[in-house]
């Protein structure tokens, strides 16, 4: 019988990448990590013995502790941080079950920028419409829940990435950008190791969308309109990503498991 205060990935796995996902903890040793460099979307790492650090990373939200194997370590801080009035759970079978898991998708460690501060911080141009919506959308969602976005004038972004220690992104002749026929979300997709199913479904209608080619995806004449409409809606660019992150919210969800749903009016009804 499962454990009260367990999770098991496939649950977890419904929830990483929506907004109701839980802040997930890896304590898992640094030669396990080394051995497996790979993270749960969304993850944090944390050393098991840093109670204040995990205290205030996971505030009062629920929280899933994640180690190896999903024994002592992860099972004996969830009890600990749950003794402390936490809503604390550990993964049952630990990363070894996450990786076993079909479809489960796993960030490459070694592709996060470090972190300015607590968080990753990355920059890019200002009055943001598709890729600078999705892409931050992706990065809070999968791989920093707190990351930090700076929108500054075009001119500017290069100077401030070197200021700031910011990851310029959907900029020409940076890293994080387009490649060939690709967009930035392609690009980040690739590198993060988070080509799944439906993050690929959403990819082809942001591809379409950002380059205007509509014919990959009817779903992109769309979303290039509610891109349009909220740039024009907003004036902050930082109230528009807000706003944005529930239309990408919706359209994973679309993309994951109601992209087959049709919807029509009977020709036949009379009212």
């Amino acid at each position: 019988m499962a454990a009260p205060n367990a999770i098991t990935a496939q649950q977890l796995l419904r929830l990483v990448g929506t907004p109701k996902a839980p802040t997930i903890v890896d304590i898992r040793l640094d030669e396990d990590l080394a051995s497996d460099p790979h993270l749960i979307p969304g993850s944090v790492r944390l050393p098991h013995t840093d109670l204040d650090a995990l205290h205030e990373r996971v505030g009062g939200q629920p929280c899933v502790i994640v180690c190896q194997k999903g024994r002592k370590l992860s099972q004996g801080l969830a009890s600990w941080l749950r003794g402390d009035g936490h809503e604390a759970e550990f993964l049952d079978g630990g990363m070894f079950a996450w990786r076993d898991l079909a479809g489960a998708p796993s960030v490459a460690a070694g592709a996060i920028p470090k972190p300015v501060g607590d968080h990753t911080l990355w920059v890019t141009r200002h009055r943001p419409k598709i890729d600078r919506i999705a892409c931050p959308w992706l990065i809070r969602r999968f791989v920093d829940p707190g990351a930090r976005f700076l929108f500054v004038a075009p001119a500017e972004v290069e100077s401030v990435a070197e200021r700031f220690g910011a990851v310029p992104f959907d900029v020409e002749n940076t890293f994080w950008s387009h490649r060939g026929d690709a967009c930035t979300f392609d690009a980040m997709l690739d590198e993060f190791h988070l080509r799944t199913e439906a993050l690929n479904r959403l990819a082809t209608v942001v591809r379409g969308a950002d380059t205007n080619r509509h014919d990959l995806a009817p779903e992109a004449a769309g979303l290039l309109a509610i891109s349009v409409g909220l740039s024009r809606q907003y004036r902050d660019d930082h109230q528009q990503l807000q706003a944005g992150m529930d239309i990408y919210d919706a359209y994973y969800r679309w993309a994951r498991d109601g992209f087959d749903e049709g919807h029509d009016w009977p020709a036949d009804r009379k009212s």
